[in-house]
């Protein structure tokens, strides 16, 4: 009922929700993929720290990641530098693909309450034109006014909805971009210290 009322503009904001529902579910399932967790970055370095590069190497491969995978492609490489330049293309790789669709919840966080916004004054110029037909009744333009409002009212609630995706899934990519450039730093010093020895 509410959606009728709402106007044409009620297409493309339930067109905006099912986008940010499908974001939502797809860079969850991509990020879960991914991520190596915390508790990998943990221990990885732990293990760089008081144990051996080929002990950290074994320990990489048994585990499933982005981050897991570069290292256990990292470690055997003969330079610092190679080595380095290896993790800098291949992170570089991973966090554009982690950042993938997320400039799609941005654009819907602006236009949907634009979309309410437009819906609510096309609804009103039809009450005000009802109200020029019908003279002299009160409740007509007053019962248009409200349906009208039911456009911005959508519009906030999925501007709302993108808002909160978008914060969730910028904090799950930021924290594994952060156990990444970790274990990659965690790498380079083992590595430089091993070279200096």
């Amino acid at each position: 009922m509410y959606f009728e009322k709402g106007g044409l503009v009620m297409y493309p904001l339930l067109i905006c929700s099912l986008v940010i529902i499908f974001i939502a579910i797809e860079r969850y399932l991509f990020y879960k993929s991914i991520d190596s967790g915390h508790l990998f970055t943990k221990q990885y370095c732990d293990i760089l720290s008081g144990e051996t590069l080929e002990k950290a190497f074994e320990f990489a491969k048994t585990h499933k990641g982005a981050c897991a995978n570069i290292l256990t492609q990292a470690s055997p490489l003969p330079t610092v530098e190679r080595t380095e330049a290896f993790m800098e293309m291949k992170g570089n790789i991973v966090m554009s693909r982690l950042r993938e669709k997320l400039s799609y919840l941005s654009v819907i966080t602006t236009l949907a309450p634009l979309l309410g916004l437009l819906g609510t004054i096309v609804g009103m110029i039809t009450t005000f034109s009802i109200f020029n037909i019908q003279a002299g009744q009160p409740m007509a333009i007053t019962g248009g006014i409200g349906e009208a409002l039911i456009a911005t009212a959508s519009g906030l609630c999925v501007a709302i909805l993108s808002l909160c995706v978008h914060s969730y899934l910028s904090h799950k990519m930021n924290n594994i971009i952060t156990n990444m450039e970790q274990c990659f730093s965690a790498l380079s010093e083992a590595k430089v210290r091993g070279a200096n020895k």
